[in-house]
């Protein structure tokens, strides 16, 4: 059967069934999770009704699947931060938000895995989260930016703060190294000041 460009038609009947208009069969929350995997794209409507249910039931498929032992995503402290968004000055951002991290977390995805498995096949040294933990900072500059348009103090002291930097180097590990020598050294010297006193 070849693969219709318009989204597959689930209906929701008050008995809790789901109806694949496509297959003409009942489906389960777990046959549509199938499909959201293989990329089958579909729409759930209550059948008494007609209103789109589709983000609740999606909502429901993701419930159920970090109710599963082993299958959380989603830490705590990410549903703690997500809930305090709803009612939120933000909350109309927070969906793009992290639609644009979700499709670029995809895009890197197999450049991830195969950068693991050298890292988990080359041995010791090897950081395999690295590009992850870039791809986290890269999303967090990002949201910065973004929730800066609507703040303009934000915006106006980094503009003062990209234009006082310049194109100064990232400081390096021995860098910020020197830098904690240099203090340890200044904190003596006004140990010993302070002791004389």
């Amino acid at each position: 059967m070849a693969k219709s460009d318009e989204p597959i038609t689930i209906k929701k009947y008050a008995n809790r069934r789901l109806y694949n208009t496509g297959t003409s069969t009942y489906v389960t929350l777990e046959d549509l999770a199938t499909m959201v995997k293989s990329g089958e794209d579909f729409v759930v409507y209550d059948a008494k009704t007609s209103e789109d249910i589709t983000r609740s039931v999606l909502a429901q498929i993701i419930f159920e699947q970090e109710n599963k032992e082993g299958q959380n995503l989603l830490p705590i402290n990410f549903l703690r931060q997500l809930i305090r968004f709803y009612g939120d000055s933000m909350q109309m951002m927070v969906p793009r938000y992290l639609e644009v991290s979700l499709e670029s977390f995809t895009r890197e995805q197999e450049k991830m895995r195969q950068q693991m498995a050298q890292a988990f096949g080359v041995g010791v040294g090897a950081n395999p989260f690295g590009s992850m933990e870039d791809q986290v900072r890269r999303n967090m500059e990002m949201f910065e930016k973004a929730f800066s348009m609507f703040t303009p103090f934000a915006r106006r002291e980094a503009g003062a703060q990209d234009k006082a930097e310049g194109d100064k180097p990232a400081a390096s590990s021995e860098d910020i190294d020197a830098l904690k020598r240099q203090i340890e050294e200044m904190q003596k010297r006004i140990d010993r000041i302070s002791d004389k006193d």
